[in-house]
């Protein structure tokens, strides 16, 4: 799936009927299977455009196309996972991977012969009659990821998913989301607040500028082959200019 961004804006109203302006004339293209980091400082409009490209958030201004029409709803071509697990605690994790497909009113054979898939592709198979209160927080996110591949989605969105996970499980979950990503092949837009874990996933990195957001510099990061040593020189330098432009602030 391929994702054009154009001219994109959105103000907010506060609560004392002042306007906000989140993003301000965002143009962004994501390409078929590519994945694509968005980082920027805090409030700079990251989740606010993976919710207008969700459908969640309508924007003020700007179009959003996938393969070249126009997304005005919700689409199911699109997945979205969230930092929170959003998990439902009473039923199982194979049934919290069917849900999509339920909600979709895929008959209950299939949409479990389906999310037994995917759990098997996230490593999960053998938990599949568990509860998420007995999992750990990396397993959590696994399954959200499951259940989010599972209605078969063309393009994922994730929304800092390992931001509440510690050093060592947000590593290994890294490590597992570059080989789902190279089974799968999804278009992936992944928002983080951590340049370390930007430069180990992403095709390429878009720096925003602080509020109102807008695109400061695409950065590439194509030079460091998969999987990527995070000591290596090319890694490094990625690193260090991502941070630059982090700290040099707005775009004049």
């Amino acid at each position: 799936m391929k994702l054009a961004i154009r001219d994109l804006t959105k103000v907010f109203m506060t609560g004392a009927g002042e306007p906000v302006t989140a993003l301000n004339g965002v143009s962004l293209t994501v390409e078929d299977e590519e994945f694509v980091c968005i980082l920027g400082p805090s409030g700079c409009g990251k989740t606010t455009l993976l919710r207008i490209i969700a459908g969640l958030e309508t924007p003020t201004s700007g179009t959003i196309r996938v393969d070249g029409e126009v997304l005005q709803a919700p689409s199911r071509r699109i997945g979205m996972i969230f930092q929170e697990y959003s998990l439902l605690p009473w039923r199982t994790v194979l049934e919290n991977v069917a849900f999509g497909l339920e909600i979709q009113g895929k008959e209950r054979e299939g949409r479990l012969g389906a999310a037994m898939q995917y759990l098997d592709l996230v490593g999960l198979g053998g938990f599949r009659d568990r509860h998420p209160y007995e999992l750990s927080g990396g397993m959590r996110q696994r399954v959200a990821v499951a259940r989010a591949l599972a209605i078969e989605p063309t393009a994922l969105l994730m929304d800092e998913p390992f931001g509440a996970l510690d050093a060592q499980t947000r590593n290994l979950m890294q490590i597992e989301l570059q080989e789902i990503w190279r089974k799968t092949r999804k278009t992936i837009l992944f928002v983080t607040h951590s340049v370390d874990e930007a430069v180990f996933l992403a095709d390429r990195i878009v720096v925003l500028t602080e509020r109102p957001g807008r695109v400061r510099e695409i950065v590439p990061v194509r030079k460091c082959p998969r999987p990527r040593d995070r000591t290596c020189s090319d890694f490094v330098d990625v690193r260090r200019h991502v941070l630059d432009l982090i700290s040099a602030g707005s775009a004049d």
